[in-house]
């Protein structure tokens, strides 16, 4: 198993962000061909954290937006499909969550894929959600 660190990354580049997106399949989900609107993602994020191989390699990100009082929304959690198994989404929601705040309710919209890791970690489903996807 390799090293990891984690930490706050707020300048996270966009390169950077889209190869860790295309290396976890969370790419599929996200434009990473519209690069102003990654350049947009990743500047009005209010907490970056990323996780690196002892190499640098950025392994693992989250990004969230926050009120840093009620409400944390954890838009994108994407580890490296290599990197899968070792517990780096685990601490990213963890530190993700340390700095926004423990006393916000921190929510998230599960990949098809993931659907089954969640509960394995201790998050509760709810069973309303909603959306309107945004227009391009």
């Amino acid at each position: 198993m390799t090293e990891v660190t984690y930490r706050l990354e707020p300048d996270l580049s966009a390169d950077e962000f889209i190869d860790c997106l295309v290396r976890s399949t969370l790419a599929e989900r996200r434009p990473v061909g519209n690069r102003e609107t990654i350049d947009g993602m990743l500047r009005n994020a209010d907490v970056i954290f990323t996780a690196r191989s002892s190499e640098g390699l950025l392994v693992g990100v989250s990004r969230a937006i926050s009120d840093f009082h009620y409400c944390t929304y954890l838009s994108d959690l994407a580890v490296d499909q290599a990197f899968q198994g070792q517990g780096i989404g685990q601490v990213l929601i963890e530190r993700t969550h340390e700095a926004a705040g423990r006393g916000t309710m921190l929510l998230l919209l599960s990949a098809p894929a993931a659907e089954s890791y969640y509960p394995h970690i201790g998050m509760t489903a709810h069973r309303s959600a909603w959306y309107l996807p945004g227009v391009t």
